[in-house]
């Protein structure tokens, strides 16, 4: 497969490591050909280390937020997760290297175009341990829990309680909480919730019956 951005990915990957990221992840997002999933007017920017526009009035997280995120969840081989906003699908298929063949991902989309463009780019990067749902993502996909990890790509007004519910005992969710002013949280489930926030953020709101209408 075509790869004439492969020096641009290093350099993103250089970035990410003068950053801290942890040497399992910067090899999952080497392996992930970001350019393939934004697009084809943007691809010129695909490796520069802030969001994009994916259509939808959606957008592709920036690689460090990325990074980030897959750090907390402590992605492990064999995972079962569960995305809420797929997007284009690059965040999925970098949880994809990370629990390997042996895992999967399901992500849920509302937008009928993003869960097009999603499938589209996916299939054609050569991910086949991905499934994209359209859907409601605050209602999770009871029908695939429980989970051994949860990522929510988009901002919720607090933990929609079927994700809770979904989480497996001892699993691990990242969420961005907060409408105007914004923190991403460790959510984990152990003898009770341990919720620790981590940083400032800023996400596109989580539409839905226990998102923001």
């Amino acid at each position: 497969m075509n790869d004439e951005y492969k020096e641009e990915r290093k350099r993103m990957v250089d970035l990410l490591r003068r950053q801290g990221v942890s040497t399992g992840v910067l090899e999952a997002m080497n392996r992930v050909k970001r350019h393939l999933f934004v697009p084809p007017e943007l691809r010129d920017q695909a490796y520069g280390d802030y969001p994009l526009p994916i259509g939808g009035g959606q957008t592709i997280s920036a690689p460090h937020m990325v990074a980030m995120m897959c750090e907390y969840l402590k992605l492990e081989k064999g995972d079962k997760v569960l995305e809420i906003g797929a997007g284009s699908g690059y965040h999925a298929a970098v949880i994809a290297e990370l629990i390997g063949t042996e895992g999967r991902v399901y992500t849920v989309e509302r937008l009928p175009l993003l869960v097009d463009f999603s499938t589209r780019n996916l299939r054609d990067a050569g991910y086949k341990n991905v499934v994209v749902v359209s859907g409601d993502g605050t209602l999770g996909l009871p029908e695939h829990a429980p989970f051994d990890k949860i990522c929510v790509t988009c901002a919720a007004p607090s933990v929609p309680p079927p994700l809770l519910e979904q989480l497996k005992t001892r699993g691990r969710m990242v969420i961005p909480i907060g409408r105007y002013i914004q923190e991403l949280y460790l959510v984990e489930k152990k003898n009770g919730i341990e919720k620790q926030s981590k940083c400032e953020v800023a996400f596109v709101p989580l539409i839905g019956r226990f998102g923001f209408r």
